[in-house]
């Protein structure tokens, strides 16, 4: 008889050996969700009550089905689907699962159909007055700060989460500053750094002898960008290579005006939809002279399905919207404002997933 697969397992541990065929194999995704429609009282019971995941057995609201739903959409086998529960419950979770392989992946698939993330994101929305850019500011200027603080910091105090995330990001930071390096670099040339955060791609930037212009939509972002450089600063353990002060400034994306040689906007256009988003690309390519390089979440079929697996958990820490967005959109865009994508570089860590361009003006 086959052993159950346990979530707690690492990946590379998890061997998918609980069989695949099932009555339910060869239905569509868009079959096997009409046929969940009847499941949906049954997981909002569940959603209410995590421990009875666990007391009822995932496994009774049809392992096959489940695994169906999250075969077609990932190509993932039942080790994956145990393994991505467990690095959910991880990261915050309220899901208290040791499930088996075929458990593993109903659970996860039920958990996929009973959410409503779209219900959270309008709640959200309204509490912040109905405006998605003034929710962004208050999760930035309140819990958001500390959370986000701590993974750009070097504190080791982390989850493996954010450790993973900060990995993320700064390998990000890494290749705008390679891109930049490749290509004459940064002394003495204008340069605006649109959503600093805490100053992870400013410093090297003022290092590198440019004449910059941080911003970021939280005062406590940027307070903490200046404080750090000042810091730095007095100890030498960075001196501007410029003889012109770095600039600091609490602004949202689009109150932020000049012309610049460099304009790099990172881990800004997830927390805002497309249609926002296009003018934000467009006011960001008003403000570059030459070149302006932006990340974003790119918008695929895996990535979407591990955002909304994401969004199963969002805990009080996580409180920002996130929207993917397709690279045709964003190139698209940048296009229409006169810019030429010329590089193109992903990162994509367990839990940070990021898509960078470099384009200059036609």
């Amino acid at each position: 008889m086959e052993q159950g697969l346990t979530s707690r397992a690492p990946a590379a541990c998890l061997h998918p050996r609980v069989p695949q065929t099932t009555q339910h194999a060869d239905l569509t995704l868009r079959q096997a969700a009409s046929r969940c429609q009847h499941r949906r009282t049954e997981c909002r019971a569940f959603r209410k009550e995590p421990a009875a995941w666990q007391d009822a057995g995932a496994a009774s609201l049809g392992a096959g089905l489940a695994a169906t739903l999250v075969d077609a959409a990932l190509g993932a086998s039942p080790a994956v689907a145990a393994d991505l529960v467990t690095q959910v419950a991880d990261a915050g979770g309220s899901l208290p699962l040791a499930l088996g392989g075929g458990a593993a992946v109903a659970a996860l698939s039920v958990a996929l159909i009973a959410t409503d993330p779209d219900k959270r994101r309008q709640k959200q929305t309204k509490t912040a007055g109905g405006n998605e850019m003034e929710a962004v500011r208050n999760y930035f200027n309140t819990e958001g700060f500390g959370r986000w603080q701590k993974i750009y910091g070097d504190k080791d105090d982390v989850s493996k989460v954010q450790k993973d995330i900060r990995e993320g990001h700064a390998e990000t930071v890494a290749k705008v500053l390679r891109m930049i390096d490749a290509e004459g670099g940064i002394k003495g040339r204008t340069c605006c750094d649109v959503g600093c955060g805490t100053g992870s791609l400013s410093i090297p930037l003022v290092s590198r002898g440019a004449i910059l212009n941080a911003s970021d939509i939280s005062d406590a972002m940027v307070n903490e960008t200046k404080q750090k450089w000042q810091r730095l600063a007095v100890t030498g353990s960075t001196q501007p290579s410029s003889t012109q002060q770095p600039t600091f400034e609490a602004k949202d994306l689009e109150s932020v005006s000049g012309k610049f040689h460099t304009v790099c906007c990172l881990d800004v256009l997830i927390h805002y939809p497309q249609e926002k988003a296009d003018g934000m690309i467009k006011h960001l390519a008003g403000l570059s002279e030459k070149r302006l390089i932006l990340s974003f979440a790119p918008k695929t079929l895996q990535y979407s399905i591990l955002k909304r697996i994401g969004e199963l958990f969002p805990g009080p820490s996580k409180a920002t919207r996130a929207y993917l967005h397709a690279e045709t959109d964003v190139e698209a865009a940048l296009q229409q404002a006169g810019f030429r994508v010329t590089k193109k570089e992903m990162t994509a860590t367990s839990f940070y997933f990021s898509r960078l361009f470099e384009a200059e003006r036609v």
